[in-house]
């Protein structure tokens, strides 16, 4: 009898099938509440996951193939280690968040899941005011009591992890293409660092290239797996503030670092801040949000 992890794996890796189809299938398993785990049939979780037109032929196809041959699995996992939602490992609060990941490829220190953890987001075009923010709330408490998430994009991201390892702290990295593939490829040397020394993430198998829905799909698994994310600069519309309106969904608290009002990438904090997020004037403003 195939293992529900195993099943998941095959889920997970099927075309055809979003995020949402995926835990629909999972919130099915978890409510039939039997001790025995029986394979559900195509045709079954065709209707569960709510699949249509030309994504029935896709997912059929590859379910089967999966379901039926073991070696394809191994090429698409590629020898990487992974962790099911079945796991006890899996984060609890990434568990209990909106549509999480059936299964996250990693490389490096698992243990960095179980701590305290603070995402930082940010534009990709930030300015000099972004890096002197990091410099002067990440070293120190901060950086002794948190583990730093983010997603290893171009600016604030790069900088926070940057930062962080600089200040022997711990990080997270959350990308959204596969652990074999570094975007920007500007950040290959970090992202190397980090899955050595640190945690790097990713719910795509090896050779997935970073589409353009990967990148908010990144991001809600950044939003689960925090207690607080901060956001140091954003435009109006961003993707920094769809990881802050994910991390509301999931009612975690939302930080933000006061800008000049005439400024663009200030525009999209101040938004945040005027909306009700806590506004950030030094680390002690961070460190409040994980007194218990």
């Amino acid at each position: 009898m195939m293992l529900l992890r195993d099943f998941l794996l095959r889920i997970h890796l099927c075309n055809g099938i979003g995020i949402v189809g995926k835990s629909k299938i999972y919130d099915w398993i978890q409510s039939q509440k039997s001790a025995r785990f029986d394979v559900p049939s195509v045709d079954s979780l065709i209707k569960i996951a709510n699949i249509r037109g030309e994504n029935v032929t896709r997912f059929s196809s590859t379910y089967i193939q999966l379901m039926n041959n073991s070696e394809r699995v191994d090429q698409l996992v590629d020898s990487e280690k992974w962790l099911c939602i079945c796991d006890e490992h899996y984060p609890y609060q990434l568990k209990e968040a909106y549509t999480p990941p059936l299964v996250m490829f990693y490389r490096g220190d698992l243990n960095l899941l179980n701590e305290q953890m603070l995402g930082i987001v940010g534009a990709r075009d930030a300015t000099h005011y972004s890096m002197e923010i990091l410099k002067q709330l990440l070293p120190g408490p901060l950086l002794n009591k948190l583990v730093i998430v983010s997603g290893l994009a171009k600016g604030v991201d790069t900088w926070a992890h940057q930062c962080t390892i600089a200040n022997h702290g711990r990080t997270i990295a959350v990308i959204g293409t596969g652990l074999n593939i570094a975007y920007p490829s500007m950040n290959q040397q970090l992202q190397q660092q980090i899955a050595e020394e640190q945690l790097l993430l990713s719910e795509y198998p090896n050779g997935s290239r970073g589409y353009k829905n990967h990148f908010p799909e990144r991001n809600r698994i950044i939003a689960g797996l925090v207690e607080s994310v901060l956001v140091t600069e954003a435009k109006h519309h961003s993707g920094s503030l769809i990881t802050a309106n994910l991390a509301l969904q999931n009612n975690r608290n939302v930080l933000a670092v006061p800008g000049r009002i005439n400024h663009y990438l200030s525009a999209g904090t101040n938004e945040l801040i005027a909306a009700g997020a806590k506004p950030i004037l030094q680390s002690n403003d961070v460190l409040e949000e994980y007194i218990s």
